[in-house]
């Protein structure tokens, strides 16, 4: 089983460590004097400031107060090797290569973009008590009925026949030992797993039909090469209450809100806009689904989520354990 936790977008810290090192290989080095107050160190002549270690510190999500002098004087050592491969590249002029050139300009145009689209958001608003009431109401199993799953997951290598068979064998099984005799006995090749799950860190998808089951129940799942069969061994009740989730629903309503206001502000940047496709393109935009390409470009701007995983992982970061 695969389990995946989405968090909110945030910059990649090579992009834009890649866009601060494009200023100085594209020779757009700081014409004004820089307040010495603000220098964190010089680098042959090149002042490497405290706004250039503050942005690599805001990408280090969770960084707790007491690490932050450490943390700080780290990020200035990464800016200050940086500093000295840019200075090099610049004396090898790498920065007139074709490959670097469109590196650099593909940065400069995230940048930009990003810019853009953060300020489009900015008019998303703040998700009211009833609209985050609703929400906690229609996910019991993250919040409410939130919890906490003793699994063990086989994955199984067999043919259609046998996925039939194994699946009529399953509704007489109690629990993942007699399911591992039954496979050796059949010279099924398997693989198993046993894992402890908060809801929270299931694939959405399947914590609905998890939810439901009872301790010792199974699930079995086709996959290409034979099946994939859920055995729930245990399981807890640790509920969420909505006071302790309210702030993470909050924010998982607003960025779903945000990424709507970005694919409708794309939508009519597109329709103003002049786009002629060109070559092997224009065949394959001729036959996408309208309105694809602009809702997959909100998407890879717009803070992600993971139809609410990260709200019921936040909000038990926040008072449960």
């Amino acid at each position: 089983m695969q389990i995946s936790m989405n968090g909110s977008w945030a910059p990649r810290l090579g992009v834009l460590l890649l866009v601060a090192g494009a200023l100085s290989l594209a020779g757009c080095e700081q014409k004004k004097s820089v307040d010495s107050a603000q220098v964190a160190a010089t680098v042959n002549k090149q002042e490497i400031t405290l706004p250039q270690v503050n942005l690599v510190l805001q990408q280090q999500r969770g960084l707790r107060p007491e690490q932050l002098e450490a943390a700080s004087a780290q990020a200035l050592e990464r800016l200050i090797d940086q500093e000295l491969a840019v200075q090099k590249a610049t004396e090898l002029k790498l920065d007139r290569e074709p490959r670097v050139q469109l590196l650099l300009e593909a940065a400069r145009r995230e940048v930009l973009a990003r810019a853009y689209l953060d300020k489009a958001d900015e008019a998303a608003a703040i998700p009211g008590a009833d609209e985050v009431a609703k929400y906690y109401e229609a996910n019991p199993a993250l919040f409410k009925e939130r919890r906490i799953y003793n699994l063990q997951e086989f994955a199984i290598e067999a043919s259609p026949e046998q996925v039939v068979q194994l699946r009529t064998k399953m509704a007489a099984t109690k629990n993942g030992a007699e399911l591992i005799e039954y496979l050796k006995a059949n010279d099924m090749r398997f693989s198993g797993n046993q894992a402890v799950r908060a809801a929270e860190q299931l694939p959405l998808p399947s914590l609905g039909t998890i939810a439901a089951m009872k301790d010792g129940e199974a699930v079995l799942m086709p996959t290409p090469n034979g099946a994939l069969v859920v055995v729930l061994a245990g399981s807890r009740s640790q509920p969420i209450a909505l006071d302790k989730a309210t702030p993470a629903i909050e924010q998982f309503l607003l960025n779903a809100r945000k990424r709507e206001l970005i694919a409708s502000d794309l939508k009519a940047l597109r329709a103003g806009a002049s786009i002629a496709y060109a070559g092997k393109f224009a065949e394959a935009a001729a036959s996408a689904p309208a309105g694809g390409s602009a809702s997959a470009a909100a998407a890879s701007f717009a803070p992600a989520a993971s139809e609410a995983a990260d709200a019921a992982s936040h909000a038990k970061d926040g008072g449960l354990k």
